[in-house]
This record gives C-alpha cells, structure tokens and sequence, in this order.
C-alpha cells in the first residue's frame, strides 16, 4: 500500500516537473527566441509590414484599400475617388457585423464560376467603369485595353497591387484631376513599379498604396 501511494505520487511529481518544464520551454522560452529573431533580422515583415507617412501608419504593403469618396445619401455603393489610383475590385468581400467601419475585415474570394451571370455582369460593369473613368480629354481608353486585374477581385479581395498596365491606363485621369503633367505621373508610376521576384516569381506589379503616398507628395510639391 505504502509502496502505490510513493510510487504514484512519484509519478504525479514527475508528470508535473515534465508539464513546467515544457511550459517554460514552449511556451515561454521558444516564443522569445521566435520573436527576437523576427524582429532582429524581420522587423517589418514581423510588424505587419506598416507603411507609414507623415510619420504615422497608414496600412500595411500587404492588404489593399479603397480609395472612395463617401457614400451619397441613401446609397449603399461609393463611388471611386477619382483622384487617387484605384486598386483591385473587391467583390470578394462579405459583411462583418463586429466592426462595420472596416469591411477590409473580411477577406475571401466571390466563390463565382467563370460562366456564373453574378460575376460576367461584375467583370462587364467593372470594364464599363474603367473606361468611363479613366477616359479624359485627349485620352480614351477601349474595352480591350483593360487589363483582368482591373476588372476581377483576388483570391483574399485584399489585393495590395496592381499591373502595369492597369496604372498607365489611370495615368491621365490621375494627372487631369490632380491639376499635374501626364509626364510626371508617368515617371511616377514607372519608379513604383516593381519587378518580378529574384527576377522570374510573379508579375510586375505597383502597389497602390505606396503609389497614392507618392502623389500625395508629388500634389503638394505642386
């Protein structure tokens, strides 16, 4: 009797030495190291990749925004701040009823098949705003020159970047409403593109946000 009651209190003290000492370890010890290592040699990858200006954290390089203007009275929809370069649809993106003010909250796709009628009629309203919108005096822009970024939201709808050439076609819009010359939003757009990763992964592409802080810098030098 004497014997069960040591050894299973021996057992009990070791299974609780065992149960500190990987506390410690796993969830103290290797935590700590992670993430001094992160922000040691990753510091802005660790950090959310913040972008900031004007000396405050405006987004992050990964996760788009919508440059709108605010909603007309009883409209549900805004429209595009013309001013600014627009980013990808977001159409993938649901409702969120814990915070409302910021629906980039909810990332996913549409979840639409290529012939589903919902998402030909997104694609054709989306192309059909495009050229409007971008189609000033002494620029037009057609239907074939839209590129699919333009028109399609990613698989998260929180794509950060755009094509090239979905940023030319904004060009002349954008220097049009800013009041600055065609050319220096060119050179603009063409010093925020980005090539492919070590020269083969991915696309081209311009992320808007670091775009839109450039401008903004660009209108004030004005």
């Amino acid at each position: 009797m004497n014997n069960s009651v040591s050894n299973t209190a021996r057992l009990l003290g070791a299974g609780l030495r065992a149960l500190l000492l990987l506390t410690l370890v796993t969830g103290v010890i290797y935590p700590l190291v992670v993430t001094g290592v992160a922000q040691a040699f990753f510091g802005n990858q660790a950090n959310g990749s913040e972008i900031k200006a004007d000396g405050k954290v405006v987004g992050s390089a990964l996760i788009g925004q919508a440059y709108s203007l605010p909603p007309k009275k009883g409209g549900q929809t805004p429209d595009a701040d013309l001013k600014w370069f627009q980013g990808r649809p977001q159409n993938g993106l649901g409702s969120n009823t814990v915070n409302t003010q910021y629906k980039l909250l909810v990332s996913g796709a549409t979840n639409l098949a290529a012939d589903n009628p919902k998402l030909v009629q997104q694609v054709k309203s989306a192309q059909a705003a495009v050229v409007k919108d971008n189609s000033v005096a002494g620029y037009t822009v057609r239907p074939s020159d839209v590129p699919p970024d333009a028109v399609t939201s990613s698989g998260s709808g929180l794509d950060p970047d755009i094509s090239p050439q979905y940023a030319e076609i904004q060009v002349h819009r954008v220097a049009a409403e800013n009041g600055l010359s065609v050319a220096q939003v060119e050179k603009m757009v063409k010093d925020h593109t980005e090539g492919r990763t070590l020269g083969f992964i991915g696309e081209p592409r311009v992320n808007v946000l670091e775009l839109n802080i450039a401008l903004k810098g660009l209108v004030a030098k004005h």
